[in-house]
């Protein structure tokens, strides 16, 4: 087992997330208070509220909460979910209790950093990356071909961050089906689920195409709600859920109780909030696209299938690195240079930047932006 390398992303949002002026690269989409979360709560979850105590909660997660969740999925039940104190804790425990020295994981590239650098430090590890010349297409094949004797897991997240991918559901249940045959755990990354910008094309859940698969999620994202701190992993295989209960012994041992009855308000109401935050996105949308339409000699831009977050070129000489530099040292505005979603396992783009789209109101981050442009024409 090796040392985990520095977060990337944690380090460079540690000195900037809660000092730049315009925070242009948030993940999530736009958050509420607490008095709007509560204001849709029916009447049992109101109680609940009102009545809470502060004790210990079950490390499964709230019996309640997991319902709610499950009746999310076609097939999971109460019982085929654990929660965790957020994704990232989801991740790395089930990392930890699907791999060991002797095992091989397949992962999926360019990726939010944990889901490559915590299965390095357990195993080998091999990425296929999407193809940004085909608009970030995924090559089963290549998958195929990458895929050992000794591979565990193949980790995968659609909507894609940064990218904004999102696949074939076609290719999705191919994709499943591969990892079955095979003998192989699909870890599926799901937080950006339901924020797609055609909602046909929401892929299902991975826990619902197979008993072996574990579907992770979270309030973080695509609900909003990050202050939570409430994720968790849906799969179907009851042996691999007790080893994760028994892993999460050794890390927070339980949820938040107020945690768990405000995410239980969100999780039912869940269909109004991703309308609620798609329609923020769609609004948002023709404001991006006009910015870039300025710069266009800088910016090689797309909307994105899902999510909160595009990933668009940078043509510029001075290349995306300085760029985003200079951009929050000298007017304010928070971009993630491609360097933040460098892979150790594929080549990725080093001219690409991430770009929240999920926040309301992003003409003042992008007129500052433009302002800084302008001025250095």
């Amino acid at each position: 087992m090796t040392s985990l390398p520095d977060f990337r992303l944690e380090t460079y949002f540690s000195r900037w997330e809660f000092t730049a002026r315009h925070h242009l690269t948030a993940s999530d989409a736009q958050t509420m208070n607490i008095g709007e979360l509560l204001a849709l709560a029916d009447d049992q979850e109101r109680h609940a509220w009102e009545t809470l105590s502060f004790g210990y909660t079950e490390t499964f997660g709230d019996p309640a909460l997991r319902q709610a969740i499950a009746d999310t999925y076609t097939h999971a039940e109460a019982d085929d979910v654990i929660c965790f104190a957020g994704a990232e804790e989801g991740l790395y425990l089930a990392m930890h209790a699907l791999l060991g020295p002797e095992d091989h994981a397949l992962v999926i590239t360019p990726n939010y950093q944990a889901a490559e650098t915590v299965p390095l430090s357990l195993c080998q590890v091999s990425g296929v990356a999407l193809d940004a010349g085909r608009d970030w297409a995924l090559d089963l094949d290549r998958v195929a071909a990458e895929i050992r004797p000794n591979t565990r897991v193949i980790s995968v997240n659609f909507p894609n961050n940064p990218t904004g991918k999102v696949i074939d559901a076609a290719d999705f249940a191919r994709l499943a089906r591969l990892c079955d045959e095979r003998e192989i755990h699909l870890f599926s990354d799901e937080v950006y689920r339901g924020l797609e910008r055609d909602t046909s094309r929401t892929l299902p859940q991975a826990a619902d195409l197979s008993e072996r698969a574990l579907s992770l999620n979270v309030t973080s994202k695509s609900l909003g709600l990050p202050g939570l701190r409430i994720g968790w992993i849906t799969c179907r295989d009851r042996r691999l859920r007790s080893r994760l209960e028994r892993a999460k012994h050794y890390t927070t041992i339980c949820n938040s109780a107020p945690s768990e009855v405000l995410a239980r308000i969100a999780l039912k109401a869940r269909e109004r909030i991703l309308a609620r935050n798609r329609a923020v996105i769609d609004a948002n949308l023709p404001v991006f696209e006009s910015f870039f339409a300025e710069f266009e000699e800088l910016f090689s831009w797309r909307a994105p299938d899902g999510g909160c977050v595009a990933y668009p070129r940078y043509r510029g000489a001075d290349g995306v690195e300085e760029f985003c530099a200079r951009l929050i040292e000298e007017a304010g505005v928070l971009l993630l240079p491609a360097s933040i979603y460098r892979s150790e396992l594929t080549a990725t783009p080093a001219d690409r930047f991430r770009i929240g789209i999920g926040r309301a109101d992003p003409a003042p981050a992008l007129d500052a932006f433009a302002a800084w442009l302008r001025d250095r024409r």
